[in-house]
């Protein structure tokens, strides 16, 4: 990927339903051959889910990498004075999560722009 303009969309709350036609309505778009824009994102069905997978310990490792540019997982455990077998279980798990990615050189880096995150509310009851 490794581009500075891209955006990693991070939903909580958004349906299968809703993502599905999404992607229908991307892949309408092509078939028309109309340029659309990547669309990278990654769902959790529930707010405690995202908390868990994007704690603060691992925004602040966003950050400093994001602001360093590329380095080992080593370089960035000193930069953030965490101990390294932390830093590296949440460099893998960002991974996971698609926020961090490692290069073939083994440095790893933050390749978004923005990382948005929107949360779906639950529908209203109708009274």
């Amino acid at each position: 990927m490794t581009s500075n303009n891209q955006i990693l969309n991070v939903t909580v709350g958004e349906s299968l339903r809703e993502a599905g036609a999404r992607a229908a309505a991307t892949m309408r778009a092509i078939a028309r051959g109309e340029k659309v824009k990547p669309h990278f994102g990654v769902n959790f069905e529930q707010i405690g889910q995202m908390l868990a997978a994007f704690t603060p310990k691992r925004w602040e490792l966003i950050a400093a990498l994001r602001e360093a540019g590329p380095l080992t997982v080593a370089e960035l455990a000193r930069r953030l004075g965490r101990d390294y077998k932390n830093v590296h279980t949440d460099v893998t798990q960002l991974i996971e999560w698609m926020a961090v990615e490692r290069g073939d050189d083994g440095r790893v880096n933050v390749p978004w722009s923005e990382i948005v995150i929107d949360m779906k509310l639950p529908e209203r009851a109708v009274a």
